[in-house]
This record gives structure tokens, sequence and C-alpha cells, in this order.
């Protein structure tokens, strides 16, 4: 029997070396192909020069396939340079993208001469089928594979959404695939040596800004307590962990089927950080606070998103007001750190929103100042190929920019690549965004930052973390935000880290 042709799996680079995680996407991609089809890794983020790499390692025609994990944003620029350079120096191999950009945006992935399929959703038993067909020329069946999309004569078709599927949790990942997987263990507040790791997949919640939303639909499964227990005793024994940062899409869900999770936690005693929503953690008992208390718990990031009512019931957040203001006091009263999320400057009223939110963070910083605040734009995401319900095609009418024009999202993947959609992306713009109202944000995050230094900068000093309050204090106490062209000036004199961006 003839083996099967290589199988060439790229994760574009995203952030720096330093701040490389373990690649999970590509990962996860691999664990599913083991006994099927060989394949290699290219993780962008650790080789600077991974272009040169995918090329090279084309050139000899042992590849068979190739895909590439794509989010939108600085990803994508990176995905579009790899794929291109491949399509170049071999047009005949397959190029597959997968991930939260095809998935969002798959007529646009597929609006491209150097992509072949789109994978959308959950990505594992796609990629195989596909794989499959392709290495037996059977494109007659093409059509039959779940969450696929891809062209016939000329036309996208977009094949039906594949079920949600806990598969991917019962297969360990193949860390050793990695070149030194010891370089993604990173220094942070939790740990000299912290990673990145997934236990669950998906949320059962569907955001309207969130990819997650549109990956998962809905669904969600945790692991084994005793498939957690056995990935943390492996991180720990073979890479000698000791942080943890979840990646979990909500790692708190009900609190029965948490318990034994938080119990296994509680044994490794290993600092962690994690995404938890804030009607979770107000519905927790005392008893699995003390687990949680137990199994050092360091920070939770909580989607607080708005302090309006109306406007979380609209993104379909699914929490309220009063819900964020409690899971501060029960985060406060078991050491847990609060990580709040906010997304201003809604189309429906961005400057008043946005006033409002400015209003409650520091309302939250009065009873809690240690506290920690990400501040974002809503950005909703484009309404999907198939989304033909009312309620989606209101919201997609009413976007506008700030002189009243309909918003126009990209129709190829290279136009999402232009800066203003790249922030769009990232929540740092909106077309809807005033001068004004995108200067008064920036100057309030400056002050807001400053006067409240992050706990997760470990680079700065604590002088200079402390001069920076300083410099602060006034413009925070009087509201007077405009152009703190000093604060600018000094968070760079100090190398302050500005969490949106360098995080964990």
């Amino acid at each position: 029997m003839t083996a099967s042709p290589r199988v060439l799996l790229i994760n574009p680079t995203i952030t720096s070396h330093r701040h490389a995680r373990f690649p999970l996407a590509i990962l996860s991609l691999s664990a599913s192909l083991d006994g099927k089809h060989p394949s290699t890794i290219i993780d962008g983020n650790v080789d600077r020069d991974f272009i040169s790499t995918a090329v090279r390692a084309v050139s000899d025609g042992s590849v068979g396939a190739v895909g590439v994990t794509v989010m939108g944003g600085p990803q994508l620029l990176s995905a579009i340079a790899v794929s291109k350079a491949i399509r170049e120096r071999l047009p005949t191999v397959p190029i597959i993208w997968g991930g939260a950009f095809p998935t969002v945006c798959p007529d646009a992935a597929l609006n491209a001469p150097y992509v072949d399929y789109a994978v959308r959703g959950q990505g594992e038993d796609t990629f195989v089928e596909l794989l499959n067909a392709l290495a037996e020329r059977q494109d007659e069946t093409l059509d039959s594979i779940a969450g696929l999309t891809w062209r016939l004569r000329g036309q996208t078709v977009h094949n039906q959404d594949r079920k949600f599927s806990n598969g991917s949790l019962a297969r360990m990942l193949p860390y050793g695939k990695l070149d030194n997987p010891r370089q993604y263990l990173t220094r942070t507040y939790l740990g000299s040596r912290t990673i990145g790791y997934q236990a669950a997949l998906g949320c059962r919640f569907r955001c309207t800004f969130c990819g997650v939303a549109t990956m998962f639909r809905g669904k969600m499964a945790l692991p084994t307590a005793a498939r957690l227990e056995q990935d943390l005793g492996f991180m720990k024994e073979r890479f000698g962990v000791n942080g943890i940062q979840f990646y979990d899409h909500n790692f708190f869900d009900r609190e029965v089927d948490m318990v034994p999770l938080l119990e296994v936690l509680a044994k490794f005693e290993l600092p962690w950080w994690c995404f938890a929503r804030s009607d979770a953690l107000v519905n927790l008992s005392e008893a699995s606070w003390a687990l949680v208390k137990k199994s050092r718990l360091r920070m939770a990031y909580i989607g607080a998103e708005s302090p309006s009512d109306w406007l979380l019931h609209d993104i379909r957040k699914g929490t309220s007001r009063d819900q964020t203001l409690e899971a501060v006091e029960r985060c406060r009263a078991h050491d847990v750190i609060p990580e709040l999320s906010f997304m201003l400057a809604p189309p429906q009223d961005p400057e008043g929103e946005t006033e409002k939110t400015f209003e409650f963070i520091r309302m939250i910083k009065r009873v809690h100042p240690a506290t920690e605040v990400m501040i974002y734009i809503y950005t909703p995401l484009p309404r999907r190929h198939d989304s033909m319900k009312a309620a989606s095609a209101h919201v997609g009418s009413e976007l506008r920019d700030c002189a009243g024009r309909p918003v126009v999202f990209p129709r190829t993947a290279d136009e999402w690549t232009a800066p203003q959609w790249v922030d769009y992306w990232c929540h740092q713009d909106a077309p809807w965004l005033s001068p004004r109202l995108r200067q008064r944000i920036g100057d309030f995050t400056t002050v807001l930052g400053c006067r409240y230094p992050t706990i997760m900068d470990i680079r700065a000093s604590a002088w200079g973390k402390s001069a920076l309050r300083a410099l602060a204090s006034w413009r925070y106490r009087f509201q007077r935000y405009d152009h703190p062209w000093e604060l600018r000036v000094s968070r760079k004199l100090i190398r302050h880290w500005d969490p949106r961006v360098m995080s964990l």
C-alpha cells in the first residue's frame, strides 16, 4: 500500500517569540491525523522565517496538502503571505484554511486564488475527510463533507454545518512534534514556566461579537476529571510547569460539572488564569469557592461588556450589570482578581454608552482597585453566509459609519488586511467612531492604565509603576483625560506593557 502524502500544518505568525504559546489548533489537527496521514508542524510564532521554511518543505514534492489555521487581524496577513509563497512555489498542492477567519468569513476566504478549501467550525473531522477525498481523488464526494466550503465550476459552495463533536477531548496532543516544546513555557506573573492550555470546548452562549459563537453555535463540552489530571500531571512532570493560562472559552459552566475539575486543580495547586462569566461565578457555592481558592486561581477574565442591561440583552450576552458587580465582590472575597473586559462605542449610541462605561469602570475601581480592566470597541461579526434570520439581518442593516453611510464588510481576504479592518477584527476601531470619540477612548485608556498599572506587567520596575501612578493621579481624579502626552512618553521610558497587546 502506498504511504499517504505528508500534510504540512502551519500556524502563521500572530505574536512575538517571547509570547508564543503552544499552537493548540494545529496540535489538535495533528492528533486527529495520527494513523491516517503523516503531518509536520510549522509555527510562525517561534520560526520567524516560517515562510521560507514552508516553501522548502513543499519543494521536494512530498507534501500532499497544506493546512493553515487563520485568525482574523494580524495573523491574516501572515497567513496570506505564506499561502501565496506556497502557491507560487508549488501551484498544484491544495491549500486549506481553517480556524476563526474562514469560519466567520468563508466567502472572503475562498475569494482568493491562494486558498482552495475552507474548513468552518471544528476542523478535525472535516479536515480528515477532505484529505481522504483528495488522496483518493474522489472529487464527487466533496459535497458530502460537512463543514467544508469549496469551489464547484467557479462557484463557492457551502456544505452543511458539521455537528458539534467532543472527540478531540479524548486525544492527547502530540507536543513531541514541536521543535523544543520547552520554548513555549513563558515567565509570567503566574509563574516562571507558564503554559497555555485548553481543557473544554465551546461555549453555551451566542454573543454577537464573539467568534466562538460562530465556531461552536452554542455547544460546549468539558473534559473528564481523569483527562485533566493526566494532562496536568504530564505538563508538570515533563516541563516543570508552575503556571497555567486556560484558553477555555468559558471555564466555569454548570457547577455540578465543574466540581470534579476544580478538585483536580486543587490537587495540583498551580496558579492559573481563565475565562469566566459573571453569572457562573455569582452562583458558585461556598464549597466550590473553597476549591477555587485552594486551586490558586489568580485571575478570572470576565466579559462585563457594558453597564447597560438593554445592550447586554441586544448583544445576547445573557448577563446583567448587577451580576458584574456581584462577581467582582465574590472574587474579592475569595482572593481572585477579576479582569473585566468592556466593549465600548456600540453603534446605537457610541458616545453616550462610552461615557456611561467610563463611569462604571471608575465605580468598580473605587470598590475594588485591584480589578483589571480591558477596553475594546464593540464590533459585531459579519452576518454568516447562511444566516437569514430577521434579527441578524436587522443588526446588519443598522451598521452605519460616522458619516451615516451603510457599513460594507470586505469581500476578500486581501481586503480584510486593510488597517481599518485589522483593527475592526481586533476590537480596536469601528467605522462609526468619530475622530473625537476615538481620541477620547485612547486618552481614557492611557490614563486608566497609568493610574492602575496591570499586575500582569512583570517587566516594568516597581518604581516605574509608582511613578506612573503619581503622574496619572491628578488626571484620573479630576477626569482630565485629554491628550495625556506626558503619560505616553513615560510609558515608553518605563517600558510599561499594554495588557491588551501583551497580556500573559
